[in-house]
């Protein structure tokens, strides 16, 4: 769990780093600069999408499972939970941190580095990974923390519970983690990165929180018992 708990404190230290640094930037500034973030995130999001969408096996996969993680999340409301946990955070002058907060987590959990760090790290004994996601995910919370708060610091502890518990199940998720489901956590993940931009942008509401679900309904569909009889009744209709 080294790897994990340096991933998760630069995250802390970055968040603080960054808090600090938002009080020195006048108010005329935030504006642009969140807007370049939600560009960022944005160009980000289509370039997860087209990367992995082009090699995926499952072209539709990412469609159902962004529709019944949509019903998932609305059940659960999700976003209305994250939404309370996160005033406690949130000042007064600190707009759209639910935003700042998900795009967090997003760049922070959906990626190679943050499912495959904890697995070496658990199997071999190897934080390699882990260290250069920490020193990668430290920058990126000071850029976060700079513009949206310190309450982009509540991200360390969804990384911690994200990569703690692929570290303790190592054994059971890793013959699963194929390069085929790490493309479509990606399709997703870059949907929800895109959608997240689009709200700090202010062009359209969407709850991205809500849709969360979907990264768990694809890799719930490569389960074998699960992928196995979908492949049956597929033949059977056919």
């Amino acid at each position: 769990m080294l790897g994990t708990i340096v991933n998760t404190s630069t995250i802390v230290v970055g968040s603080f780093a960054g808090a600090l640094l938002k009080k020195g930037i006048k108010e005329k500034y935030k504006s642009t600069i969140m807007q370049a973030l939600g560009l960022v995130a944005i160009s980000l999001g289509i370039t997860w999408i087209v990367k992995n969408l082009s090699q995926s096996k499952e072209p539709l996969l990412f469609i159902v499972s962004l529709v019944l993680g949509g019903f998932v999340g609305e059940i659960l409301d999700i976003e209305l939970k994250i939404n309370k946990l996160a005033d406690r955070f949130k000042k007064s002058d600190e707009n759209g941190l639910i935003e700042g907060l998900t795009t967090a987590v997003l760049l922070f959990c959906v990626g190679t580095m943050s499912i495959l760090g904890p697995l070496e790290s658990a199997l071999r004994g190897d934080n390699t990974l882990l260290f250069t996601n920490a020193l990668l995910d430290g920058i990126t919370s000071l850029i976060l923390a700079s513009t949206f708060g310190i309450g982009i610091a509540l991200s360390a502890l969804i990384l911690f519970i994200w990569q703690g518990s692929i570290y303790l199940s190592a054994q059971i998720i890793a013959p699963f983690v194929t390069p085929e489901i790490l493309g479509q956590v990606s399709i997703i993940g870059g949907i929800l990165i895109f959608s997240t931009g689009i709200n700090i942008l202010e062009i359209k509401k969407i709850k991205t929180i809500n849709l969360l679900p979907a990264l768990f309904i694809t890799m719930i569909y490569y389960f074998p018992f699960i992928n196995n009889s979908i492949n049956k009744i597929a033949n059977l209709l056919n």
